[in-house]
């Protein structure tokens, strides 16, 4: 004679049933792609940022002639990895967040001369000693654009402040903003990065595991 199931094993079956429905159900992934970026960014470099150690330097409006140099503090950050732990790129990873007055970092050679950058910004040329008319920092070998670069650094501008920046180089010249806004766009150095907004980007970074240092 067969017995009707008791009441624990009703709810031990319901328990299971849901729990198996619950599996079979697709879950929501937390990170789930990206949706194309809009307006020309090639921003797919951000789901790219894999390392053990990863660090964003923001230098929003940082004055990039203070004292000490501001772009030390990546390298120091390198340095103490590389030093302590025996770690480099790809485990050790940082970034410079630019905006604001610290254009003059991401700015070729020629953006320098032709708009006037040293003047503009009362930035001295060490060899010259008069204001600079080449970006002063790209080749010093420890702590220049260029050797952070060497080392995995990623550099980016701010789209909203190249805006900015080309409307005031524009008054200044007499020219079409849309035309500096251009050759600025142009003439920045291999490697950097357009992001649409500094806050923004700062945001994405510190979504996929970087931290923060404000420079």
């Amino acid at each position: 004679m067969s017995h009707p199931p008791s009441r624990s094993r009703r709810a031990f079956v319901s328990t299971l049933s849901w729990l198996t429905g619950f599996a079979a159900a697709p879950l929501a992934r937390a990170d789930a792609a990206q949706p194309a970026a809009k307006g020309g960014y090639a921003l797919a470099w951000l789901d790219e940022l894999k390392g053990r150690h990863m660090l964003v330097f923001d230098m929003a409006d940082t004055d990039p002639a203070g004292q000490p140099p501001p772009l030390r503090l990546p390298r120091n950050y390198m340095d103490g990895f590389r030093d302590v732990y025996g770690q480099a790129f790809p485990d050790v990873r940082t970034l410079i967040g630019i905006s604001g007055r610290a254009f003059p970092v991401n700015a070729s050679d020629r953006i320098w001369k032709k708009y006037g950058l040293g003047a503009r910004s009362k930035i001295v040329d060490p060899v010259t000693k008069l204001p600079a008319e080449r970006n002063v920092y790209l080749d010093d070998p420890s702590l220049g654009v260029k050797a952070l670069q060497a080392r995995g650094t990623i550099f980016w501008q701010c789209a909203i402040a190249l805006d900015g920046i080309a409307g005031q180089l524009a008054t200044a010249q007499q020219l079409p903003v849309a035309e500096v806004r251009a050759d600025l766009a142009a003439g920045l150095n291999p490697g950097v990065r357009i992001v649409p907004g500094h806050v923004m980007a700062l945001g994405l970074v510190q979504e996929r595991g970087v931290g923060y240092a404000k420079i």
